[in-house]
């Protein structure tokens, strides 16, 4: 017998699906449709099944499920309220109500401690589940009784609380003891327990979040609390896992930027009408021009010089855009690359390398001379060493690229050698990974520099897609 769905199914898919959509998810009406389908084919009796199902129905790439699982747990719960096993089997209450102080301990905080050490340990996914609930219960609320709208819970005051990373030794030590592949080392055993907790921290931020969408709505936490795609997050604050992540959309990323440049040279091709040739045709169809003939053109393919600030407010943004060329490199007849802090040095050699992407902006670092005397970015210094040493690297058929927040720390900003930059290319465009509002602000040389060449706001990997399909030369 299957579940009966509840009444408010409809609200809760386009709800969904307007979450999605503003996380930058493409999904359309033929698309929902194929989901409300979906439901009413699989039903509500396995969970796991309808996500899945919902899931094939919206999303286009395995990029895009860490978004939607996210939102669909806030859309679909797994409970409503306390978890139905917490209420029946509530953690116990310690004799002594008195919080405890620094050094003191924590009767419930050991218990809990013991029981997730003894599920991490056996890889009890359900007894997990059911820990992660017990935390947030115990630990995650804030706010209560204080000014309405203030309350809800936190995963990140419960699992500091908890503290499920010191467990590591105590987990390693179980799995050391009932280990059957003697030949299997603690690093690897490690790496394991820390999956396992990472999980278990996931859990328990699945739980807060489902507890405060009640409080809250989920339309407002899906907003604020799901994380974005890969594509969509923000250089300037992408965290080291994020970053990892943006890396391995780069060759994805290059093949349709790749296709989307190859499909605008085949019109490029195409020249003006040629009309010789097109009344030359019209001849079997009756004098009626129906396959108009172009005059081809044969142009070459561009070159492409990058110009990136490699300092760490930047690092990130211009080590994906170089790692992003690079893997598009057969797009252009020639590349070169340069990177700079406050002297520049070209690193195209650096690029071609086989390395590891994650060193690259260190390698630059340590191994190209892009510092001075400090370390700080000074934009008019690398422009100005740019124009005078590796100016033959410009012609009529390049396009430069400049990569930087223009934080030029209040020196002279020597807009005089972009313009003779701009003077021997073909087009110069400047990538800012800031956002326009904070151009004026502070150290920024931007308004500076956007009087001379075209600046253009780019701060995640799917708006420089669409900069760099839309604005390099074919």
């Amino acid at each position: 017998m299957t579940t009966p769905p509840p009444a408010d199914t409809a609200a809760r898919l386009t709800g969904l699906v307007r979450a999605l959509r503003g996380h930058g998810l493409r999904i359309g009406p033929a698309e929902t449709v194929d989901a409300a389908a979906v439901l009413e084919v699989l039903g509500f009796a396995d969970r796991e099944q309808m996500r899945a199902g919902v899931a094939a129905a919206l999303l286009r790439s395995e990029g895009q499920r860490s978004v939607f699982d996210a939102a669909f747990d806030l859309f679909f719960p797994l409970a409503v309220g306390t978890p139905e096993a917490v209420r029946a089997d509530p953690p116990p209450v310690p004799d002594d109500p008195e919080p405890p102080r620094f050094g003191r301990p924590d009767p419930l905080r050991e218990q809990l401690r013991e029981r997730l050490a003894a599920a991490l340990a056996d890889d009890d996914r359900a007894a997990q589940a059911r820990l992660a609930g017990e935390v947030v219960e115990a630990f995650g609320r804030y706010g209560a009784g204080g000014t309405p709208g203030s309350d809800g819970w936190s995963a990140q005051q419960a699992l500091g609380r908890l503290a499920p990373e010191t467990l590591l030794a105590r987990v390693l030590a179980a799995l050391r003891e009932r280990r059957s592949a003697p030949d299997l080392s603690d690093l690897v055993l490690a790496d394991e327990i820390r999956r396992r907790i990472q999980d278990f921290r996931a859990l328990a931020a699945g739980e807060a979040r489902r507890r405060v969408a009640e409080l809250r709505g989920p339309e407002r936490i899906a907003e604020r609390a799901v994380a974005p795609t890969a594509d969509l997050v923000d250089f300037l604050y992408a965290g080291r896992g994020q970053v990892a992540e943006l890396r391995r959309t780069v060759h994805p990323l290059a093949r349709k930027l790749a296709t989307r440049l190859a499909a605008r040279r085949r019109r490029a091709a195409r020249g003006e009408i040629d009309l010789r040739r097109t009344l030359r045709r019209s001849l079997s169809t009756g004098g009626v021009p129906l396959r108009p003939a172009y005059r081809l053109r044969r142009p070459a393919r561009p070159e492409l010089v990058l110009l990136c600030d490699v300092s760490g407010s930047v690092a990130g943004f211009a080590d994906f855009t170089m790692l992003l060329v690079r893997a598009m490199s057969e797009q252009f007849s020639k590349v070169r690359v340069f990177a700079f802090v406050n002297r520049t040095a070209e690193v195209t050699g650096l690029l071609r390398g086989d390395d590891d992407p994650a060193r690259l902006a260190a390698r630059i670092l340590t191994e190209a001379k892009v510092t001075g005397y400090h370390g700080n970015s000074d934009y008019g210094a690398a422009l100005g060493e740019f124009a005078e040493r590796h100016l033959d690297a410009v012609g009529p058929r390049t396009c430069v690229l400049v990569l930087g927040d223009a934080r030029n720390n209040r020196r002279d900003p020597n807009p005089d050698a972009l313009r003779r930059i701009a003077g021997r290319a073909r087009r110069v465009f400047w990538l800012n990974p800031e956002q326009p509002s904070l151009w004026p602000t502070g150290d920024s040389a931007a308004l500076v520099y956007a009087g001379v060449v075209e600046m253009h706001s780019c701060r995640n990997a799917r708006r420089l897609g669409e900069l760099i399909a839309r604005l390099l030369p074919v």
